[in-house]
This record gives C-alpha cells, sequence and structure tokens, in this order.
C-alpha cells in the first residue's frame, strides 16, 4: 500500500479498537495494536505478519507500560503516523448507585489514562518522529458532549478529557512547524454515538438499582430498559471506523466530530439551549465589573 500509515491504537481487545485494527489491517495499514492481554489477538498474529501487526501489552493506567510501548513501536516500525486513544470502559448507572471505588477506576482509564497517551503521543510526534508529525484521535462520546440519566460517572470522565484535549490543541505550539510536514500533529475529538460494538453490547457494566430510583417512571428506568434490551445501539461499528480513518486523512479536521444521527441531535440541542441561555440572560452580566 503506498499510502500505508502506522497506527498505535489503545484498547484493542474489543470494540472500536479491535474494530479498527482489523480495519486498518485489510486496508493495508501497519498496526501497533496495545492491550492488556495479548492473547486476546492471537487471532491476527496468525493472520497477518510481524512487519505489519505488532501487539504490545499495555495497560494504559501505567505510565511506564506507555512509555515502553511507544519505544517498542519506534524500534519496529520507526515512526507512529496516527494515535487512536481509544481505551476505555463503561459503567452505568445513576450517580448514586455506583460505587466511588468503581467511578475512580472509570477515571483512571477514560481520563488519566488518556491524558498520559496524549501526552507520549505529541512528545514522539514532536521529538521522534522524522520528518516530525502525527495525528492524535481521542475516542471521546456523544456523552462528552451531553449528558444523560444513567450515565453520569462515564459522561464525566468523556466531558474531561473533552475539555483537555481542546487545551491541547490549542497548546501546540506554532513555532514546531509540524504543519508544514506531509502528516500533521492534529488534535481530533470523535464523538460516536451508539454503535453496536462489543463494549457496547458485553463489556460495559450496569450497576445494581438503588431504592430510592426503583420507580418505572424515572429517567434512569428507562435508561436500564433500554440498556436490557439493546435496540438502542443501531450504528454499525464497521462503517464507524471507516468514518475514523477517513478522519485522519482531513486536511484540516474538526476540534469535535460527532458521528451519529442521536449525537448530531445532541450537538444541535445543546448548542441551541446556549444560546437562548446568552440571549435569555445576557444582561445579567452587564454590571458584574469594577467601576
Amino acid at each position: 500500500m503506498a499510502d500505508s500509515k502506522v497506527w498505535f491504537i489503545t484498547g484493542t481487545s474489543s470494540g472500536f479498537g479491535r474494530g479498527m485494527t482489523e480495519f486498518l489491517l485489510k486496508q493495508g495499514h501497519k498496526v501497533v495494536a496495545t492491550l492488556r492481554k495479548p492473547e486476546a489477538l492471537s487471532d491476527l498474529v496468525g493472520q497477518y505478519p510481524a512487519t505489519q501487526l505488532l501487539v504490545v501489552k499495555l495497560d494504559v493506567t501505567q505510565s511506564a507500560d506507555i512509555t515502553a510501548a511507544f519505544e517498542k513501536a519506534h524500534g519496529v516500525f520507526g515512526r507512529i503516523d496516527v494515535v487512536f486513544n481509544n481505551a476505555g470502559q463503561m459503567i452505568n448507572g445513576e450517580v448514586e448507585a455506583i460505587d466511588e471505588t468503581e467511578a475512580r477506576g472509570m477515571f483512571d482509564i477514560n481520563f488519566w489514562g488518556a491524558a498520559q497517551v496524549s501526552r507520549e503521543a505529541v512528545r514522539f510526534f514532536r521529538e521522534v518522529n522524522q520528518p516530525q508529525g502525527g495525528r492524535l484521535l481521542q475516542l471521546s462520546s456523544g456523552l462528552g458532549l451531553v449528558s444523560a440519566a444513567g450515565y453520569g460517572y462515564y459522561s464525566a470522565s468523556k466531558f474531561a478529557l473533552e475539555g483537555l484535549s481542546e487545551a491541547l490543541a490549542n497548546e501546540l505550539d506554532p513555532a514546531w512547524n509540524i504543519k508544514a510536514s506531509v502528516v500533521v500533529i492534529l488534535v481530533t475529538l470523535l464523538e460516536p454515538g451508539p454503535f453496536r460494538t462489543q463494549l457496547s453490547t458485553g463489556n460495559n457494566r450496569l450497576a445494581p438499582v438503588h431504592p430510592a430510583y426503583a420507580d418505572p417512571s424515572l429517567p434512569g428506568s428507562q435508561f436500564r430498559a433500554s440498556f436490557a434490551t439493546g435496540v438502542f445501539y443501531d450504528g454499525n461499528p464497521e462503517k464507524a471506523c471507516a468514518a475514523f480513518e477517513k478522519a485522519s486523512r482531513l486536511e484540516d479536521p474538526p476540534i469535535r466530530l460527532p458521528l451519529h444521527r442521536r449525537v448530531l441531535g445532541m450537538a444541535s440541542g445543546k448548542g441551541k439551549s446556549l444560546l437562548e441561555a446568552v440571549e435569555r440572560y445576557g444582561t445579567w452580566s452587564d454590571d458584574l465589573y469594577f467601576d
């Protein structure tokens, strides 16, 4: 493949991580597939040569693992063109229903793990790649834009990632002259909606019902009902992976890329709500300053 790129992907045992790994390998790209249990990719190791697929053990909550994984990628492929920052965990339930230890553990993966991968990716793009450059794709969620009943802590972890990523994108120093390269350091937040991946149907967890929220008419109970049926997840993950790869080739990508009709509606609704608040209460800010 003439325009083959080297992709570094976290969380490749299932969900979008596994899907992107399979999609990219079929397209002829080289993939550094990282995950906590490498044996989960033994089937792919048997299908693709070591010159195309490198499987690396990585727990994103361990900084030493992250550094070592990037070093291994450099040793084998010489560079990394795209980092797909995907590793994540989803624990669903009302805010009062989820144990604090579990919520903190989810943040360690979804936010702190993603943050550490982001830092190492930017350093690698700037200081290791020759020519300088690279692209960082952050897998956020529509729930990183708008939260909903049953998703409080998960949504908060994605809100945090969005804030960090937006700051990072604005911090990249123009003096690095990275945009002059063939591939540039750009940070894009991918905000997919409900796609039927293994994560959405098998690897996420639902906390036990808190007694105070047992009323079936409450939003949390309605969420649990839809979660149990799985009909909510109507997005095709293979088509989403093709969109992710397409996003990596955009010359001027958006900081946020919402994907799925539900997410488009969520984004539009939030934008409208904010504008309405500004118009309705904007005058409240007229006299809040030092004379």
